[in-house]
């Protein structure tokens, strides 16, 4: 607990970020940047009060850096309660975890993500790749800089987007604030971090590795279901006047070995459920990768 009521705004600010230590980072985040705008707006509505004075008022309606953790945490718990929701009842048989991911509404969402994931990844990696390199050859003139400037703040905002996208489908906790940055700074300064800030260029890797990965979820989530479905499907080549040819190892199944369609069924019935586990779990590691490029964690610790 902190014993003496911080004077300062970045002491209010350093107080709180140390009573979330160990806590979301994406939480941090958006907790740092509400008690700043906060603590802003009721300085800039008592202009006639000092900043320690307005500190003090706020200690007991907003709350102590010890209070407002306190509550951001308890919340948070309700925040995650709710992007794991509805969860499935945990099955006990290993039949029961296999067949069950069908009823884990995740898997759904990874699979759209992964689908999604193709047009965001071109559309990401085009951004980084032309607007980079646009700013960054114009800025041996004087367009160029401000050109540079205003590419790296869409680069924030868009993985502000992304983090949306990411929370909402892979149930990874993100960002809902733009990132903390202390006030008072010049304007040369605030610059200079945009620069230095180690999560700007982690972002602009993760924007540009989306293309490879969109691509590779794409294919792997189209052929697969492709698959598995043409297998299910496959005994539909019995039923008279439909004339399908089902091809394996050289041989036509339905006029030469007619009883393998019902394996080939099954294969592609297991093959459907082995995707769909595929898909829960590629959802989680990029949830995970996500987290580790776009939010700033160094600066929690």
């Amino acid at each position: 607990m902190n014993t003496s009521l911080p004077r300062t705004i970045p002491e209010y600010l350093e107080q709180l970020r140390k009573a979330l230590a160990g806590a979301d980072p994406a939480m941090i985040q958006d907790a740092l940047y509400d008690a700043e705008e906060y603590l802003r707006s009721e300085l800039a509505e008592n202009p006639g009060r000092s900043e320690a004075e307005v500190i003090a008022a706020v200690a007991s309606s907003y709350g102590a850096p010890d209070e407002v953790a306190d509550i951001y945490r308890d919340t948070e718990a309700t925040v995650q309660t709710a992007l794991r929701s509805p969860v499935p009842r945990p099955r006990k048989s290993l039949a029961g975890r296999f067949f069950g991911v069908v009823a884990d509404p995740r898997t759904y969402a990874s699979l759209f993500y992964m689908v999604l994931a193709l047009a965001t990844g071109v559309f990401y990696f085009t951004w980084v790749v032309a607007g980079f390199s646009t700013a960054a050859g114009l800025s041996i003139t004087l367009v160029g800089i401000p050109l540079l400037i205003l590419f790296f703040g869409s680069v924030r905002v868009l993985s502000l987007v992304e983090g949306r996208i990411v929370e909402v489908m892979l149930g990874e906790r993100m960002p809902r604030r733009p990132l903390y940055s202390a006030r008072g700074r010049s304007i040369w300064q605030r610059i200079g971090d945009m620069f230095t800030d180690p999560r700007t260029w982690s972002t602009l890797l993760y924007m540009l590795l989306m293309l490879p990965l969109g691509v590779a979820y794409f294919t792997v989530a189209v052929t697969l279901l492709a698959m598995s479905l043409s297998c299910i499907l496959s005994p539909l080549a019995l039923l008279p006047g439909l004339h399908l040819n089902v091809w394996m190892f050289g041989y036509n199944l339905p006029e030469e070995a007619p009883w393998l369609l019902a394996l080939v069924c099954l294969a592609g019935v297991a093959l459907l459920f082995a995707t769909l586990h595929l898909v829960r779990g590629i959802g989680r590691l990029h949830g995970l990768l996500a987290k580790h490029l776009l939010v700033k964690t160094a600066q929690y610790s």
